[in-house]
């Protein structure tokens, strides 16, 4: 019997496996990206949590809740179902036997298929430095990524012009990207970061030293007391990221999991994102059920500065900028004005069902900030410190799941309360339930949070969702969530306290795990200003924008997969007429197992009204490079990414994409303006791996 159920957990690894993995970590970025809306956007830590996994997956006999918990794959409750399953009848035999778990079902088991497995070795308990450094990989990538077509700020003017205007660029045309790291496993990694945007200076100007931005990083995780230690460059991720959460982190999706934050306290910083981490060091204690948490961070940051008219050496800061771009003068001078200085610790509680955790975290600046005052910015951050308290907890029993944190900030303008609360319930393996209710007051203030919220800001707002996930046979199953929130005080574009709803249905057919069929309606209502505004006062209208997408994915064979998506957005308002927006796609992949060759193509055909009915749409891309364009108005694109590997120890991509225009003879505006109809991109990357 043994024999058997290992044999039909092999065939059902080595079946699918491989596309499995992209397939997951790709719905995980869009998880992300769709919240953000945004082109620009490091998904690097994110990323490597799955690839490292993917390379050394997790025994499900051996790991503990919060490895299980860092994978971001499974609700409390599974976890806890299998460590009692564990505890109860022992070690698993085989994959295959997960389905004897109450809250497991088959999508959920083949979603940590490609992530987990079962290793009868004994753990390697003792580790000489050695030894560590033989078995560690070191990976260094080496990326360009030039500008194919001229755009304006680039044009040769005289250094007396570049010095006096921001609408022209000091550097070249070309990205560059360099890394190199060592990681054991999760035990330890060090390795430095350096990265130089199109339109900054290279070993000249304002960069003498080389690229623009460096980051450096040395960690070490495992022991029985000193859990993890960070030096150099960090991340921190605590409680539900009200009031400390230094990376990005998942919204409103289709999969209700990602509604719950999952910390993990100290991780080590490896993208290049200029503002969302730590430089310092950061160390966690373990003692019995407890872990304490100490952390100290200084660095720059960029800023825009002005002189007091009544005080002669006293200066404001008068806007943050966390954009990380040195092109142009006032770009430049914007660079590290700013010292920030940040510190904090955490105290957690954790047993087999509870998990409570306390933390302070204070701020500084070396310069009160001082923002242009407008009615709706008048409870944003102002001074020069800041100090937040929370609290969190999490609670599982049995087949429910409550999690939340409270938090207050207070400086010596403002101080404000914010709190989160939610529930997960699995009924049985077909239906899963999850409410969540939060409430942040606008006088709330802390630099680094990622609240569960409707804005960009763990600020001004309060909603209640609620979302479930129904398997409804073997290959339909449906999720869905409803979102209500609303504004007390004013928003950057919205003169007045507002509300809005978002509702989301998504069914799914998925008949086998070569074909998946699902369609999606979303539909967002939010309140702005009306545009353009008909008298002295400005109103507040409804804009009611509603998405319908269908998406194939279809796996040929074994070596090939189709996946094709049509999506149409429509946008109302009472002051404007209806726009609309088409995007229609085909991607095709070829993997082949025995050859060194893969690649992936995309063909995309769109027509959109405006800008504000752009529709963004995840491209493959290099390893840690992250395409997320934005289609609007009307034209084409096509992009071709393939990969070449020399043995197991050197990988090298292209990838060459463009956009072609039908109802444009120039692209972009300012600096950034393209004469003519077409936008190229092209991304070369090599890594060498040993």
């Amino acid at each position: 019997m043994k024999q058997r159920l290992f044999i039909l957990s092999m065939l059902l690894c080595l079946n699918f496996l491989a596309q499995e993995r992209s397939e997951i970590i790709q719905q995980r970025i869009e998880f992300i990206s769709e919240q953000l809306e945004t082109e620009n956007i490091d998904l690097t830590n994110l990323l490597e949590q799955f690839n490292f996994y993917i390379d050394n997956p997790i025994d499900l006999n051996k790991s503990s809740r919060e490895t299980l918990n860092d994978l971001g794959l499974l609700t409390d409750i599974q976890i806890s179902d299998l460590l009692v399953h564990r505890k109860i009848h022992g070690k698993l035999i085989s994959i295959y036997e997960l389905q004897s778990l109450k809250f497991w079902d088959l999508e959920t088991i083949y979603l940590v298929l490609p992530f987990v497995t079962l290793d009868e070795r004994l753990d390697r308990l003792h580790l000489t430095f050695k030894e560590a450094m033989r078995e560690g990989n070191f990976d260094w990538f080496l990326r360009f990524q030039p500008t194919i077509e001229r755009k304006a700020g680039y044009a040769d003017v005289p250094d007396s012009l570049l010095e006096q205007s921001s609408k022209y660029y000091y550097g070249n045309a070309h990205k560059y990207y360099s890394r190199f790291r060592y990681a054991y496993k999760t035990n330890i990694s060090f390795g430095i970061t350096a990265e130089k945007d199109a339109g900054e200076s290279f070993f000249r100007g304002a960069q003498k030293n080389g690229f623009d931005f460096y980051s450096a990083h040395a960690f070490y995780k495992g022991g029985k007391y000193l859990k993890s230690i960070a030096l150099g460059d960090y991340q921190i991720q605590l409680g539900q990221g009200l009031n400390l959460w230094s990376s990005y982190a998942f919204g409103k999706s289709s999969d209700i999991l990602t509604m719950k934050r999952n910390p993990v306290s100290i991780k080590p910083y490896t993208s290049v994102d200029e503002s969302r981490f730590f430089r310092g060091a950061a160390i966690n204690l373990a003692y019995k059920n407890f872990d304490f948490l100490l952390f100290s961070s200084l660095k720059r940051i960029d800023a825009s500065g002005i002189q007091d008219s009544l005080q002669e050496n006293l200066e404001f800061v008068s806007s943050i900028n966390l954009s990380g771009l040195h092109r142009t003068h006032s770009e430049i001078a914007k660079k590290d004005a700013l010292k920030e200085f940040i510190t904090g610790a955490s105290i957690q509680f954790q047993n087999d069902f509870l998990k409570l955790g306390f933390q302070g975290v204070y701020l500084r600046y070396d310069q009160p900030v001082q923002l242009n005052p407008r009615p709706y910015n008048q409870f944003y951050f102002s001074g020069d410190n800041c100090l937040s308290l929370s609290s969190d907890y999490n609670y599982v029993y049995r087949n429910l799941n409550v999690f939340g944190e409270v938090s207050y900030s207070m400086n010596d303008n403002h101080s404000g309360l914010a709190m989160l609360h939610g529930a997960l319930l699995a009924i049985d393996t077909r239906f899963s339930l999850g409410l969540l209710y939060r409430d942040y007051d606008e006088a709330y203030q802390t630099m680094y949070n990622a609240g569960f919220s409707e804005g960009s800001r763990t600020q001004n707002e309060n909603g209640l969702y609620a979302g479930f996930k129904f398997k409804l046979s073997k290959a339909w199953s449906i999720n869905a969530y409803t979102d209500v929130f609303e504004f007390p005080w004013m928003k950057y574009g919205v003169d007045g306290p507002s509300k809005g709803h978002e509702f989301l249905i998504q069914p799914i057919y998925k008949p086998n795990k070569a074909f998946e069929l699902y369609a999606r309606f979303r539909e967002q209502l939010r309140q702005k200003n009306e545009s353009p505004s008909t008298g002295v006062i400005t109103n507040v209208e409804n804009v009611l924008q509603r998405n319908f997408r269908i998406n194939i994915s279809n796996k040929i064979n074994k070596v090939l997969t189709l996946k094709s998506r049509a999506e149409w957005v429509s946008i109302q308002r009472e002051s404007q007429s209806k726009e609309q927006g088409l995007l229609i796609t085909q991607d095709v992949a070829y993997k082949p197992k025995s050859f060194p060759l893969s690649f992936n193509v995309r063909y995309a055909l769109f027509d959109t009204d405006s800008y504000s009915t752009r529709i963004y749409s995840y491209e493959n891309n290099a390893l840690y490079v992250f395409s997320i364009p934005a289609y609007y108005f009307k034209g084409s694109r096509c992009f071709l990414l393939a990969r070449y590997s020399f043995g197991r120890s050197i990988d090298l991509w292209v990838k060459y994409g463009f956009f072609l225009y039908n109802d444009r003879d120039q692209i972009g505006s300012g600096a950034e303006q393209i004469q003519g109809d077409r936008k190229s991109d092209l991304t070369i990357q090599l890594r060498l791996s040993f």
